[in-house]
Order: C-alpha cells, then sequence, then structure tokens
C-alpha cells in the first residue's frame, strides 16, 4: 500500500491509509541466536509434552540452565505456534470471520486411498531462523502426497500443495484440516468445492482429530530435523524431501502390518485409478 517511490510523502500516505507511520518505517527484527536455540528446544518439548504451558516449560527449561521468565516462554510460543493441549502451529487459530466446517470423520470407516486426504502445517527450526511445513497425507495409507516449504504463514503454498496432490493422485472424497485461517480461507475452502470434495475440519483443541498427521511430524521433527541443524532454506528442503521419500518408499509402518505408505497405497487404489 506504501509506495516509497511517490511523491506523496509516506507521513502523508500513512494519514490517508489511516495506519500508524510506525508501520511503514517497521523493519522485522530476525530472532536472536539465544532465542533461535530457545524455540528449538520449546519446540521438541512441546512436541515430547503437548500438555505443557508457558509456566511448564519455563520451569522446565530453566532445570536445563536456561535464565528465562514466563512471558518470555510465551512470546516464543506464539511466534512459533506452539499452545498447551493443542499440538499444531498456530495457523490452528481460526480466523473470526471465516466459516468452519462440521467434522466428518467420526465413527467412519476409513479403508482406501483417496478416501480422506488430511493436510496440516508444522514448525521445522534451522541453524539460523526457521520455515513453516505443509503436508497433504492419505489417511488411508499414511503415504505423504505433496509438501512443501515457507518461511511465512501464508495460504498459497497451502493451495500450491493442495493442487499438486490432487493432480498426481486425482480428488479424495474428504479433506480434513484444523480450522486454523489458511484452511478456513475462501482460497483453500473454494479450491476443494471447485473440485468436489467435501471439507471436514477438526473440532476445536481436538489436535486427536488430526492424529495422523500429529505423528507424521513426530517422526519428521525425530528421525530428520533434529539431527540436522540446517544452514539454508534449500538444506531444508532437499534433508525433509530425502527423509519423506524414505518415510513412503523404506519405512515400514506398525498400523499397516509392516507395510510401507507406498506399497498399501498403490496395491490398494481402485482397478480404475491404478490403470490409470
Amino acid at each position: 500500500m506504501i509506495d516509497r517511490t511517490h511523491e506523496l510523502p509516506v507521513s502523508r500516505q500513512c494519514q490517508i491509509l489511516s495506519l500508524a507511520r510506525s508501520t511503514a518505517y517497521y523493519r522485522p527484527q530476525q530472532a536472536s541466536e539465544a532465542d533461535l536455540e530457545l524455540m528449538r528446544r520449546i519446540d521438541e518439548l512441546h512436541t515430547q509434552h503437548p500438555f505443557a504451558g508457558s509456566r511448564m516449560l519455563r520451569d522446565m527449561l530453566r532445570r536445563e540452565g536456561h535464565q528465562i521468565g514466563r512471558k518470555h516462554v510465551a512470546t516464543l510460543m506464539k511466534k512459533i505456534g506452539i499452545e498447551a493441549l493443542y499440538k499444531k502451529p498456530n495457523t490452528s487459530r481460526r480466523h473470526p470471520a471465516h466459516p468452519v466446517y462440521p467434522y466428518l470423520l467420526r465413527n467412519l470407516e476409513i479403508n482406501r486411498p483417496n478416501q480422506v486426504f488430511a493436510a496440516d502445517i508444522t514448525y521445522i527450526p534451522m541453524k539460523r531462523g526457521f520455515v513453516y511445513l505443509f503436508a497433504v497425507m492419505d489417511w488411508a495409507s499414511r503415504r505423504v502426497l505433496s509438501w512443501r516449504l515457507s518461511n511465512t504463514l501464508t495460504t498459497d503454498f497451502c493451495i500450491e500443495a493442495v493442487q499438486e496432490a490432487i493432480h498426481r493422485y486425482g480428488v479424495p472424497d474428504i479433506f480434513n484440516t484444523d480450522q486454523g485461517a489458511q484452511f478456513t480461507s475462501l482460497e483453500f475452502t473454494q479450491l476443494l468445492k471447485d473440485n468436489g470434495i467435501a471439507i471436514s475440519m477438526d473440532g476445536r483443541d481436538c489436535w486427536r482429530d488430526n492424529v495422523f498427521v500429529e505423528r507424521l511430524w513426530k517422526s519428521i521433527k525425530y528421525e530428520e530435523v533434529y539431527l540436522h541443524a540446517y544452514e539454508t532454506v534449500s538444506a531444508a528442503k532437499s534433508g525433509i524431501g530425502r527423509y519423506l521419500d524414505f518415510y513412503n518408499s523404506r519405512r515400514p509402518h506398525s498400523a499397516l502390518d509392516g507395510s510401507t505408505p507406498d506399497a498399501f497405497y498403490f496395491a490398494n487404489l481402485p482397478a480404475w485409478q491404478q490403470a490409470a
């Protein structure tokens, strides 16, 4: 909105747009090395103990030797999108102006690929900074169909991944997410409606409704992310890509009787989809 090359002064542009001048002049500050270390550790503790709030996390961090107050912990939790008892990124907070949809999976038998797709976003720490990971998973096979990384919590990178999943693997009957602002946005829900997909959303404070994606996040973090300090976004993309290829094609899954997601997915596709 603000055009810094315009002959009209920035202060006057702010006045016309009813914006505070501080908004125009503000430049986001990169997190300090100390805060990045704390954010990474908070993410690890939260993955282990999703019920822990800012007070409990503060006490856990203090026992490890960190001198930190509850308000600072709460600030860092907000920055990486962590809430107690709700093991999801802050995108799980719904936008008050966006409609939400009912949860369609309760008591539903899900036993075939492309019956239900599920998606979510999680925080990925790097050596200097962090990114967000969005993934689309086939519910029955646990197969990751598409994914994207982004350094901002926008809707566009989520939509790109959903479009790729639909283009490569077909249209599911149901698409399940939480009530995050990205997923309740008109752009996201319209994409699903345009493809004739029924929209399902988790109940508020019910992260277990999308538990298979939550388990995916835990696997990715403990088996890949926490073992590496990615120097760049490209390094994160490469590492996560290698892991997801392993997860889909070579990692046995106990819920699939030792089969891999790839093997289960392709073996159980309807005959007409296998032929396609």
